[in-house]
């Protein structure tokens, strides 16, 4: 199924602190965080964030948080966003069916998150180039364990350009402008 500005919603899951640091090939994954926000703020996609024990891991990184700061983190100790009420009254509030996931650790909370949406009947796709893990074996069983789930793979660009839908008008010039 192919996402549709008026039925997604982007969320971002824990790239906080130290934690972040640790990610394998976390340059490129921060620089494709930030086009994927980027991208999803010019089409005017709501998007929720959220942060794994802030007060043990830290906060979201500045690179990330700068370009989200005008929304609120939700905090949970859950691994699945899923298990966390003011997530999950955040999402419904939203009324979309489709959700665009990005963030850490692919393996852990990416992953049990993405399977638990599938289960509460949402579309999920994961945006592969956006998440990571420690290792790269680690991020590998993830994205396989979701796929196995019901959730759909995708790029920064192949969810930007998909939501676009045509090669015209002041979206797509700005899109353009971020994925260079």
């Amino acid at each position: 199924m192919m996402l549709k500005t008026e039925n997604v919603t982007l969320l971002i899951v824990d790239i906080q602190g130290n934690l972040a640091h640790l990610m394998h090939g976390k340059e490129l994954l921060f620089k494709n965080v930030q086009k994927l926000i980027k991208g999803i703020q010019v089409l005017g996609i709501p998007i929720l964030w959220v942060e794994q024990n802030p007060q043990g891991l830290g906060p979201t990184i500045p690179e990330i948080a700068d370009i989200l700061s005008n929304i609120k983190p939700i905090s949970k100790m859950s691994f699945s966003s899923c298990r966390n009420d003011r997530f999950v009254q955040a999402l419904k509030a939203l009324n979309r069916k489709q959700v665009l996931i990005a963030g850490i650790e692919a393996h852990i909370c990416v992953y049990q998150t993405s399977a638990d949406l599938v289960d509460l009947g949402y579309e999920v796709q994961v945006v592969t180039d956006a998440v990571s893990s420690r290792n790269v074996e680690n991020k590998e069983i993830g994205l396989q364990k979701m796929r196995d789930s019901g959730v759909s793979l995708t790029s920064v660009e192949t969810a930007l350009f998909e939501l676009l839908k045509v090669a015209e008008g002041e979206q797509f010039r700005e899109i353009l402008k971020i994925v260079k």
